[in-house]
């Protein structure tokens, strides 16, 4: 490692005129965008990371010097916490990637700078491992937040600066990243309410994972760019006609909503782009602050709804109560020109900047109150209850849970004695319980909602009081594990039941032994393992447990051993019938994969003998955006980048992934499958037909037509070579007149 004395002094390192004079436009950004700049801390900073990577290069051929600055640039003008931030941004890298020591940025910046830059070398070590789970990375990045949050801050830079230039990185690099990024730092940047870099690493990596969906939006939105402006103008016109007369001082313009979110929206709603109205939302920020501002945004409120009637079930008021996050705003959705919805969201400017940049903003204006780094709490309370005792068995569920966690919309609930409590969305009166004290939650017994009992499982909503009735002879029941959402709240009963399972088990054992002896029996643990698996337990676990809890007699157990030992076992005819139809789902399969004769690229090599899968999670063709996943048993499964199952394979098991490309042949026909509606008409299926087999010469392996009210809806399975012969027939079917939509069928 480098210490201090072997880095040159001031004067003695040459620096290029461009980056000399990036550093001074980063400088002038920390000026516009910070409330305070230690211009010198940050010169020193560059110029010890100019140094350190002096010999360094970028995939993309650059300078590699060139990344620290932008990383450092996106800190200041989009994040704009502070310049300790900053000078950390631009010597994130140092000790990871040279010989630079963590004690010589202690000796030059100070303990705090070097606990950043080593929890950001600790987060890089994380996910640059093969062998680390993703459960295991995300723990790791939360303590590492739960350390000095400006941590995870300076990697969302990071992140968002490698996205944006990741096309120099290899196709396998590439959906690993992305599939990463969209799973852990978006809704990372989205719970911290930086949205804007939520929603620009949200877009970059759906481009990468579904580039044939994120074009196909991006189109229709330049197509329908001139008629959305001409109305959000006749929107905004009367409306900021209306402000100016009262005196307001504001900013009002049309916001269109990201890529990927459309996306989400039309996948859960399963309508295109056409059919999704509100893909914009008209922004109102007043120049307002304090009390008076928060009456002015109801003021405004008042004037919109004059204006425009409202849809009173649409109106959210997060200025009484805020997000988790900080995040405040009056939202409401009225009946703009022609009768179309449109979502106003109404805020005051320091409002609109804890929108934009989050917990950041909340640094800037709470600095020096007593209320400084109140979000920051708030939200490092939820980062150590979900990292508390964390089982290692349970690492999927904890990584479900979080994921839910960061996305999940809130609830706003009472005590009796008036405090406020934040909820996910379908909390119920247990995760109350567990929310006030763990010991609550596990004497609970009973609930009172607004006065009146209610079930334990019953879904809460904004606004209740709850009461919670307790007993100390009570224990967790089993059975809320069905309902209850929280992480502590679930995490607490699993653990609860582990240990009482584990109970039973231990006691299943020695009555099991006893019996056993008075029996005289003779029995392996492998023999006993089959014995219960044919009385329908899934282990020996299962077994002893029943035992243990009385459930099931010791006794019955042994008579089963011993006509077993004298009988021998026959085929169970459930067994029989299950294995029959595992091999019709399997003949199925085959059918429908008929892709013998199709080479693949695999790692720049071609592949003809080597075992092939084709998922049916996905039915990938020829034109997709592949890659392939090693099985246990040897076979390579061949997924689209955008398939369900994509992100935990790229992200988990990253050591099993590799490059696919399509090998060009001709004559090998696909199963692909087509989902058509429209208006049920006369006529209309074999004008399909006409176009799919005469007009294309397209084979139809089945065709399935529902109808209902006018409108029909129906699957068409046929073989298509690749695809853009794919795309010409999706193309083709949308100019039938009565087609309202034509969409590639997934599972």
């Amino acid at each position: 490692m480098i210490q201090a004395s072997a880095v040159p002094q001031k004067g003695e390192i040459d620096i290029d005129p461009k980056y000399r004079q990036q550093r001074e436009d980063l400088l002038a950004l920390c000026r516009d965008h910070l409330p305070a700049v230690d211009a010198d801390m940050i010169r020193r900073a560059f110029r010890l990371s100019y140094w350190a990577h002096r010999n360094d290069w970028r995939e993309s051929g650059e300078k590699y010097v060139s990344h620290p600055l932008r990383v450092a640039s996106i800190v200041a003008r989009d994040i704009g916490l502070d310049d300790t931030s900053v000078a950390a941004a631009l010597l994130h890298d140092v000790v990871e990637d040279t010989e630079l020591s963590l004690g010589l940025i202690e000796d030059e910046f100070g303990a705090t700078m070097a606990n950043i830059i080593d929890g950001l070398t600790k987060i890089e070590g994380v996910f640059t491992s093969q062998k680390l789970g993703q459960a295991e990375n995300v723990r790791k990045l939360m303590l590492s937040m739960a350390t000095d949050l400006r941590v995870i801050l300076v990697k969302f830079a990071d992140r968002l600066h490698n996205m944006r230039t990741i096309e120099a990185l290899s196709r396998k690099k590439q959906l690993r990243k992305a599939s990463e990024t969209l799973n852990l730092f978006a809704p990372l940047a989205h719970r911290f309410g930086l949205f804007p870099i939520k929603s620009e690493l949200e877009d970059l990596c759906f481009e990468i994972l579904n580039p044939e969906a994120y074009a196909h939006i991006v189109e229709r939105l330049e197509e329908m760019a001139e008629e959305r402006d001409a109305y959000i103008a006749e929107f905004i016109d009367p409306l900021a006609e209306h402000l100016e007369e009262e005196g307001f001082t504001f900013t009002i313009k049309g916001r269109v909503k990201n890529v990927y979110s459309i996306h989400r929206k039309m996948e859960r709603k399963n309508k295109p782009i056409d059919e999704i109205y509100d893909i914009f939302a008209i922004r109102v920020i007043l120049q307002s602050d304090g009390p008076k501002g928060k009456e002015d945004c109801w003021r405004v409120y008042s004037l919109v709804t004059d204006l425009y009637k409202p849809l009173p079930e649409r109106f959210r008021d997060f200025i009484s109560v805020p997000k988790s996050n900080g995040y405040q705003s009056l939202h409401t959705t009225v009946f703009g020109p022609g009768g179309r919805r449109v979502e106003v969201q109404i805020r005051t400017q320091e409002m609109h900047e804890v929108a934009e940049r989050g917990v950041a903003a909340h640094w800037k204006y709470k600095e020096g109150t007593e209320n400084v780094d109140e979000e920051m709490e708030r939200f490092l309370e939820w980062v150590r209850d979900l990292l508390e005792n964390p089982e290692p068995e349970e690492a999927t569920e904890f990584v479900k849970e979080f994921r839910l966690n960061l996305y999940d919309e809130e609830i706003y609930v009472f005590t009796p004695e008036g405090d406020l409590l934040t909820l996910p969305q379908g909390a119920t009166p247990v995760d109350f319980a567990f929310k006030v004290h763990t010991e609550v939650g596990m004497q609970c017994i009973g609930a009172k909602v607004n006065g009146k009992m209610v079930p334990l499982s019953q879904e809460l909503t904004s606004g209740d009081q709850v009461e919670i009735i307790t007993s100390e002879k009570q224990s967790p029941s089993p059975d809320w594990i069905n309902f209850v959402v929280t992480h502590k709240a679930r995490s607490r009963i699993r653990k609860w039941t582990n240990e009482e399972r584990r109970k039973a088990v231990e006691l299943g054992k020695e009555v099991w032994a006893k019996a056993k002896d008075q029996a005289g029996l003779e029995i392996s643990d492998q023999d006993l393992q089959g014995v219960a698996h044919d009385l329908k337990f899934p282990d020996l676990q299962q077994l002893f447990y029943e035992i243990g809890k009385g459930l099931y007699d010791p006794d019955e157990l042994v008579e089963s051993i011993k006509g077993t030992q004298s009988d021998g076992a026959a085929p169970d005819d459930e067994e029989v019938d299950e294995v029959a139809l595992r091999e019709q789902y399997e003949q199925f399969l085959d059918a429908a994969q008929q892709t013998e004769q199709q080479a693949l690229v695999i790692d720049g090599e071609v592949q003809k003998d080597l075992a092939v899968n084709y998922a049916s999670c996905c039915n990938p063709i020829p034109g997709d955006e592949v890659f392939g996943f090693v099985s246990k048993t040897g076979t390579v499964n061949i997924h689209r980048s955008s398939c369900r199952n994509a992100s935990d394979l790229l992200v988990n098991q990253p050591d099993r992934i590799l490059d696919v490309d399509w090998s060009h042949q001709k004559d090998v026909q696909f199963v692909a499958a087509l989902r058509l509606m429209g208006e049920d008409r006369v006529g209309m299926v074999n004008d399909i037909t006409t176009v799919i087999s005469k007009n294309l010469k397209t084979n139809i392996r089945s065709i399935t037509i529902d109808t209902e009210d006018g409108v029909f809806s129906g699957t068409i399975m046929l073989h298509v070579s690749d695809l853009e012969h794919l795309k010409r027939l999706i193309k083709r079917l949308k100019r039938i007149d009565g087609i309202q939509g034509v969409y590639r069928f997934k599972e």
